[in-house]
């Protein structure tokens, strides 16, 4: 029976949903529509227009070109081979006419490659978070440190499907999920825009592939690229993200930075972009007609293909047009002067660069990231008074590690091992650490044997996976992972796609002597994405996922073990239990098609078990959700239908649920998924507390694309509403709701 104050509770919430309306549209300077007041001007639309064509006007075709490209690569590139701070690699402006630069400094961690920068976790960490507020304060820390280094163009937003978990990359991005995925690159561009520095999402698009990135087409057809992905770009673009980055990669046989369809008729036909595209570094750009005719603005990071020489000689040949030189550049002048700003640098100071704020900010990520699956007889959260001796190994256990070395490399001041963690939150208790090289089996089994507790550290490390940089590596079949002379140097990380899934040799040795000396046995894993744990997940008492960390990483692990710190990440993937019903990935292929399926999609479709679903994560507490409501029985054209649930924590530790909102399409007359994610929510609760949350569901979010009509249609019939804590929860809530009147 429904109680009597729920229609009074959904008009209370449709005037609280209205309000916060209003005040987005008030805040909308942080977005690239409203930039202008976010900026300090006062330019209109039309003052806007008449200040970039009056600089067209004004504009000789070297300056124009100039605005074409990127320069100071090759001081960039030096400096970050030998170890040296970098500058940031420049773009345009002129100083005749009062066009800014373009500033450029990377990525999605932290500033890339600057000494003492703060070290954030890897983005897969963060959508581990399932946290869009703690994003958004990461992407303004990020861009308080850009500022104060002098950029005001961000690479932060790496924001590509994990198709597949072996994808070297795969550390940053979000996770699987469009949906998910979408929600926290948004966040990331709010933060980061706030400060005036212009965001740019990469890599458009279907960039989930590292060791032949430069070269492979990846095939698929319309409705899996609408409904895939690019939906997690197009929330971005709405969110107004300053840029965009093409990806390296062929799409449907066309490289993806003179791709007319996805730079022209997607991108700003149909989602009204109004900001710049740029290329991928170095080989993003191989035609300079088809770039200009696709829409490729700026060539990053110099004039390889858009040089004055090349585009004077298309001109002359009458190839190009100087108005179609004209069309491309507009973007980029009025995106600048959207985001231009007269601020002193005594705003944004140097000493912001790594300062104490931003650490700790890095420590709550890591903390609040970090996804418990397995705590057999509540093994954990350990109790430092009744621990006596804690013996300590893993080949990760005294490494300073926080991802891969291309890209978006991080240097900070310090990172802090688990090793020195753990010891430093133990310093002053009565507890006697011992590390034990998991090498010496022997050593390992007896000590183990005489412990309280064991903690093995294990997983990957740069040179396993992340970005692939090829002139330090070898990246043949049947040698991915040969060295050769710079990467012995140390000066390269072998990096790329992982060939396999599971933990080395080594590692999973290392388990089995710990265990066969104690049951207490702990498992911390570190990896940039899912590692399956079927050799050894029986023998151990407690698994914990702690991906790259960041700097602050062995605190705030000390401080989960030890429950200080209630863990509340989730996955935002899929572990499988056999990666054999994963999608087919080879990273050395020329072609690779892309279904519509993969990570949970692909499980749920094919009904294969899963070893831990995706939004899986276990708590030091328990939480109960529990009295699902809809605001309707029927959604209709233009209408919203709102859902609400309670969620409890009934456990004696504060700690966070995230609710998790899944509409299915079981009625479907179409190919469709089983279930996808539409809503997710955390919630942070004292013992016994509770708390209402609500969803939203709009026609658009239950839409599929019509490749025939080239549109976005809803199915007439009825859609299934799960709620609970997982894609695979066994106590999800459930109701259905029936959808009318839809062509």
């Amino acid at each position: 029976m429904k109680k009597p104050f729920r229609n009074t509770f959904f008009l209370s919430l449709f005037i609280q949903i209205l309000l916060m309306s209003l005040i987005k549209e008030n805040n909308y300077a942080m977005t690239l529509g409203g930039a202008r007041k976010q900026a300090g001007h006062a330019l209109s639309e039309e003052e806007l227009d008449k200040w970039v064509t009056d600089r067209l006007a004004q504009m000789s075709l070297k300056e124009k070109v100039y605005e074409m490209h990127g320069h100071g690569m090759l001081r960039y590139g030096i400096r970050m081979l030998l170890g040296l701070p970098v500058k940031p690699v420049r773009a345009g402006g002129s100083k005749r006419l009062g066009i800014p630069e373009l500033v450029f400094l990377d990525g999605p961690r932290g500033v890339s490659f600057v000494r003492g920068a703060t070290a954030f976790p890897v983005t897969m960490a963060r959508g581990a978070s399932w946290d869009p507020h703690l994003e958004e304060r990461i992407g303004e820390a990020i861009a308080r440190e850009m500022k104060a280094l002098g950029a005001n163009y961000s690479g932060a937003v790496c924001m590509n499907l994990l198709r597949h978990p072996g994808w070297g990359r795969a550390q940053e991005t979000y996770g699987e999920d469009p949906y998910h995925v979408g929600e926290m690159a948004v966040a990331l561009v709010k933060g980061i825009q706030r400060h005036r520095v212009q965001a740019c999402l990469k890599h458009f698009a279907a960039n989930s592939m590292e060791n032949n990135r430069f070269g492979g087409n990846i095939s698929m057809d319309i409705r899996t690229l609408y409904e895939v992905y690019l939906p997690h770009f197009r929330k971005a673009v709405h969110a107004g993200a300053a840029s965009v980055m093409s990806a390296y990669n062929k799409l449907n046989g066309e490289y993806c930075g003179h791709h007319k369809f996805l730079l022209t008729n997607i991108l700003r036909n149909e989602w009204g972009f109004k900001g710049y595209v740029t290329s991928d570094w170095m080989d993003g750009l191989h035609d300079a007609v088809k770039g200009i005719q696709a829409g490729m603005q700026v060539e990053m990071p110099s004039g390889k293909v858009y040089s004055y020489r090349n585009i004077s000689k298309l001109l002359r040949e009458g190839r190009i047009t100087m108005q179609q030189i004209d069309e491309l550049i507009y973007p980029v002048l009025r995106t600048k002067k959207l985001f231009s700003t007269d601020t002193g640098k005594n705003t944004y100071p140097r000493a912001l660069v790594g300062c104490r704020e931003h650490r700790s900010l890095a420590r709550e990520a890591a903390e609040k990231s970090m996804v418990l699956l397995k705590n057999e007889n509540h093994l954990l959260p350990l109790n430092k008074v009744q621990i006596h001796k804690l013996v300590i190994t893993g080949s990760l256990a005294d490494i300073k590690e926080t991802g891969d070395h291309g890209s978006s490399w991080v240097k900070p001041r310090y990172v802090v091992s688990a090793l020195e963690g753990i010891r430093s939150y133990l310093q002053n208790e009565n507890t006697k650490v011992e590390y034990v090289s998991y090498r010496n089996r022997a050593k390992l089994h007896k000590a183990c044997s005489e412990a309280d507790a064991v903690i093995v550290i294990a997983g990957t490390t740069y040179r396993d996976e992340g970005e692939y940089i090829g002139m330090g590596q070898n990246r043949r079949r049947d040698k991915p992972h040969k060295k050769t002379f710079l990467t012995r140097l140390g000066i390269l990380g072998l990096g790329g796609d992982r060939p396999h899934l599971h933990l080395h040799p080594h590692d999973v040795e290392a388990i089995q002597a710990a265990s066969a000396g104690h049951s207490r046995l702990i498992v911390c894993l570190i990896a940039g994405s899912a590692i399956t744990v079927e050799e050894w997940q029986q023998q151990v008492g407690a698994i914990l996922h702690t991906f790259y960390g960041g700097m602050e990483f062995g605190h705030a692990l000390a401080r989960v073990l030890f429950g200080e710190v209630n863990p509340s990440g989730k996955l935002p993937f899929t572990v499988p239990a056999d990666a054999s019903h994963l999608p087919p990935f080879d990273s050395y292929a020329e072609e690779v098609h892309y279904g519509y399926y993969h990570g949970y999609t692909l499980f749920d479709k094919t009904n294969q078990n899963v070893r831990y679903p995706f939004g899986f994560g276990l708590s030091y507490t328990t939480f109960e959700i529990s009295e699902l409501a809809l605001s309707s029985r029927t959604l209709c054209p233009g209408d919203t239908l709102y859902i609400t649930a309670k969620v409890k924590n009934t456990g004696n530790r504060s700690g966070a649920e995230v609710v998790q909102l899944y509409i299915g399409f079981g009625h479907s007359t179409l190919d469709r998924p089983v279930k996808l994610l539409r809503g997710f929510q955390k919630v942070y609760l004292q013992p016994a507390e509770h708390r209402e949350v609500a969803f939203i569901i709009k026609p658009e979010d239950i839409s599929y694309y019509d490749p025939e009509l080239k549109m976005w249609r809803v199915e007439n019939m009825p859609h299934q509403i799960w709620i609970g804590k997982s894609s695979r929860d066994n106590h999800f809530l459930s109701d259905i709701f029936t959808v009318e009147g839809f062509e």
